[in-house]
């Protein structure tokens, strides 16, 4: 199994820490492969196997322990078997009516150390806010990012042998979902395992948990999203176009799938910041698929919407390196991306080529005309100009991607 070393670390420093560790992502991101590498962690460390409870509330196996009192009663019968501290691994634990009362009961009843994975944004939210407070740790999971996607395909010779660009355009085509690997490659098999992913997401996490009647209505939106990707709009735009196709639907229903969406981890909302206002703008945000071969399973690859394609990636990696995302608004003209941490802040314009003049004087005018004095970029595939412009940095994309 290849070691996601981006993601353990941040497991191995609140291992034995009195805190909850709490993994999330959508479905088929590697949750339950972080789990695994974590029990084995555990074992290289000395840890007792009898010490480890390992359970997949997905297998039929544990059915009977989706009910709260009843997995309580298990771990505790368990504990009493054992000598030394316990540790307990929770697979998808949304599928546990009332989780939060178990995961606290454990953490006063035993000397226990926890970590679960859950395909819901909801998991963080409601009753287990109060109950947990401080006591627990969020790390949320992607699919592959390009660098992974490498260590993946070098399992492969036929793909190991390609060139960097000529893996970074089969990135592009079928996306970071860590199982493709086992296909190697092959688009029809990719695209049915994306089909089969797609249909898990939207019937279990989107569709059941929300009570959705209407799901020809919720594709229509997805399919509206996906063809927009990078693209300013908002409910009401959604809620107007689908109108206009014949469909009656109010604003509030689009938000409310729309958020849907969101707590399955399947799409990310990103919002406006006004540069020169300094405030962040209510209205016309954009959207990212967490996988971009899912979009291509749903649209078919579109070689002409790659501009798309890498501004949905770079995204993600920002996420993935810790920065807070938005989109500059600076009039009438837009930054891609504001990146910020605690103590760093950057502007970030993504586009395939800077060869084309136009194109230059397009991407380079909105960071030209910030006037303060945070580091400014430009990542392309064919950067077109030197290491830097006007105190501009240029940087090509793939180069960016691997360099931590």
């Amino acid at each position: 199994m290849i070691v996601r070393e981006r993601y353990m670390r941040l497991i191995r420093d609140f291992m034995d820490k009195p805190v909850i560790k709490i993994i999330t992502g959508m479905r088929r991101s590697g949750k339950s492969a972080l789990l695994e590498l974590t029990r084995q962690e555990l074992l290289d460390r000395g840890v007792d196997r009898k010490n480890i409870i390992f359970i997949n509330f997905e297998s039929l196996r544990y059915e009977a322990l989706r009910d709260y009192k009843a997995l309580y009663a298990e771990i505790i019968k368990i504990a009493g078997q054992t000598e030394g501290r316990i540790y307990v691994l929770l697979d998808e634990i949304q599928e546990v009516n009332t989780w939060e009362q178990v995961i606290n009961s454990l953490r006063v009843d035993l000397d226990c150390d926890i970590y679960v994975t859950g395909s819901n944004a909801k998991l963080l939210s409601g009753e287990l806010a109060t109950l947990l407070a401080g006591r627990y740790v969020e790390i949320q999971v992607y699919p592959l990012d390009f660098d992974e996607y490498l260590a993946f395909a070098a399992e492969n010779e036929d793909e190991a042998n390609l060139l960097k660009r000529e893996q970074f355009a089969n990135f592009l085509r079928f996306g970071g979902l860590p199982g493709i690997h086992q296909l190697k490659w092959d688009e029809d098999r990719v695209m049915q395992y994306l089909h089969d992913i797609y249909n898990s997401v939207l019937l279990k996490d989107v569709i059941a948990r929300n009570r959705i009647r209407d799901t020809a209505l919720l594709e229509s939106i997805v399919l509206y999203l996906m063809d927009n990707i990078g693209n300013t709009f908002s409910a009401k735009t959604i809620s107007d176009f689908l109108k206009s196709q014949g469909r009656k639907l109010s604003t509030e229903t689009v938000y409310n799938y729309l958020k849907a969406l969101e707590s399955a981890f399947l799409i990310h909302k990103v919002v406006r910041f006004d540069i020169k206002g300094k405030a962040y703008l209510r209205t016309l945000g954009k959207y990212y698929i967490v996988d971009i071969g899912l979009r291509n399973y749903l649209l078919g690859f579109r070689n002409r919407d790659s501009g798309h394609a890498i501004e949905n990636v770079v995204y993600f990696e920002l996420l993935r390196r810790g920065y807070d995302v938005a989109i500059g608004k600076i009039g009438n003209a837009e930054v891609d991306f504001i990146a910020t941490t605690a103590d760093e802040k950057k502007y970030i314009q993504v586009t395939e080529s800077m060869m084309s003049e136009d194109v230059r004087k397009r991407e380079l005018a909105p960071l030209q005309s910030i006037r303060d004095n945070y580091e400014k970029n430009v990542l392309s595939l064919e950067p077109g100009f030197d290491a830097s412009y006007d105190g501009i940095k240029s940087e090509n994309l793939i180069d960016w991607l691997l360099r931590e």
